[in-house]
């Protein structure tokens, strides 16, 4: 694993889609819900897998035309990390915030 590093706003909004959903995401998904550009989304979900805060995978879904998506979701590391961090940007007590699945 690699660590993070600097944590910007990109960051921060990826980490809130993902902390709300109750499913993993694709990467087209979290470029609309974030309205950040794709060349700040892709590498972002790259680096947030290398620290371990991610995972990632190929959707098999036969039925749906059109190309495979890669779908993300968050670790329990990831998880614990992306609502210490959302509440501090936020400027909240990490004990505000809604409690994750550990």
């Amino acid at each position: 694993m690699e660590p993070l590093g600097r944590i910007g706003r990109a960051t921060v909004d990826v980490l809130a889609v993902l902390l709300e959903s109750d499913r993993p995401r694709w990467g087209l998904e979290l470029i609309k819900l974030t309205g950040r550009p794709s060349g700040s989304v892709y590498p972002l979900l790259d680096r947030l897998e290398r620290a371990g805060w991610v995972t990632s995978e190929w959707d098999d879904d036969s039925d749906r035309r059109g190309p495979r998506r890669r779908t993300y979701a968050l670790t329990p590391e990831g998880a614990r990390e992306a609502v210490r961090v959302c509440a501090r940007k936020a400027g909240l007590a990490p004990s505000t915030r809604p409690e994750v699945a550990r």
